[in-house]
């Protein structure tokens, strides 16, 4: 039997002028974003570790400020690990991106695209576990208000 190889097993990809431009600039702004990124996150985690002292002049009972400052200090300290991953591949993309664009290092190349590949796969995975959140809330709003 005869192994034929398909045309995409011999498919040559060519990058032109324009298309080494367009990366480029797409690393650029991809390294921008992730600059805003772990501005935003910094900023986060400051606020969440000040929770309590930010909220400790507000409410009414101070086991209750202790109680809600706590978690609330805890979930903006969480959520800043979250968005942690997807800036940080982000990031990587956009520094293998411009090395291999400036060494034509097919190394480099690959590895940027493995890292905007994971950022997407982040992205895209908590988009869905959100949106099941989102339902899950919704189911429960509606037993809820039909019980009464």
């Amino acid at each position: 039997m005869e192994n034929n190889p398909s045309s995409f097993d011999t498919f040559e990809l060519n990058i032109s002028t324009n298309i080494k431009r367009f990366l480029n600039e797409i690393a650029k702004w991809s390294f921008f974003l992730s600059i805003i990124g772990f501005i935003g996150i910094g900023l986060m985690v400051v606020v969440g570790l000040l929770f309590g002292t930010i909220m400790s002049t507000m409410g009414d009972s101070p086991a209750y400020q202790l109680g809600y400052t706590a978690g609330m200090g805890v979930f903006y300290v969480v959520i800043a690990l979250i968005y942690f991953f997807p800036v940080y591949y982000l990031y990587k993309f956009s520094r293998k991106m411009k090395r291999a664009l400036h060494a034509n290092n097919n190394d480099d190349f690959e590895s940027a695209f493995s890292n905007l590949k994971s950022h997407y796969k982040f992205i895209g995975i908590f988009a869905i576990i959100i949106f099941s959140l989102y339902l899950i809330m919704f189911l429960l709003a509606i037993v809820g208000a039909s019980l009464f």
